[in-house]
């Protein structure tokens, strides 16, 4: 899938005039085309330096802080919606942060690797650890602590108190509705407090 693609996707999710708060923003070229596009407002919270700086450079508001010291900066329903794209899998936190997510934003949308993508259960199924386009790297040298399903995400949801407003899968550029477990190489999430 191509990031252009894939942008274009997330975009369409968050309602035009919306206040946006992106964890792991990246460069900010989401949160700028979100502004360009659909006048959105918001900021963007990313960890490393250079990616910090790109935001900068595209007049992108960015707060640099580490994820796993949670949101405690930012008020109860402080944005419309917030953002956790390919973000979710490398923290430790991630039950707190789905509830936090759920406190700061209305919406939340998530989107991570989905581990039960059929090239990834045939390349378990041979003895080893896939690599692909949306799980790049050798099992030794991962930035993703965890990996999950669509079936783990809905289990985890229930029990932070979340409720599910839509799920689709991406592969290659395109949604997937039909058997998006197995079919989608991505597991993408809107949801609610419930």
């Amino acid at each position: 899938m191509s990031q252009h693609d894939s942008m274009n996707v997330f975009a369409s999710l968050v309602p035009p005039g919306s206040r946006v708060l992106d964890l792991g923003c990246g460069g900010g070229g989401l949160l700028a085309l979100l502004a360009r596009e659909r006048g959105c407002v918001g900021y963007g919270v990313e960890l490393d330096d250079a990616k910090v700086l790109d935001c900068v450079k595209r007049g992108v508001n960015v707060l640099q802080r580490n994820l796993e010291e949670g949101l405690s900066l930012f008020e109860d329903g402080s944005f419309d919606v917030v953002l956790q794209l390919n973000t979710l899998q490398n923290l430790r936190n991630t039950e707190a942060m789905l509830r936090e997510t759920a406190r700061v934003g209305r919406i939340g949308i998530v989107a991570f690797p989905n581990f039960a993508h059929w090239p990834n259960r045939l390349s378990v199924m041979r003895g080893r650890m896939p690599v692909t386009k949306a799980l790049p790297y050798q099992w030794f040298d991962t930035p993703n602590i965890r990996v999950g399903t669509f079936k783990d995400f809905e289990v985890l949801a229930g029990q932070c108190g979340l409720r599910i407003l839509e799920s689709f899968g991406l592969h290659e550029g395109q949604v997937v509705r039909h058997l998006p477990n197995l079919l989608a190489s991505t597991a993408v999430f809107k949801f609610e407090r419930a």
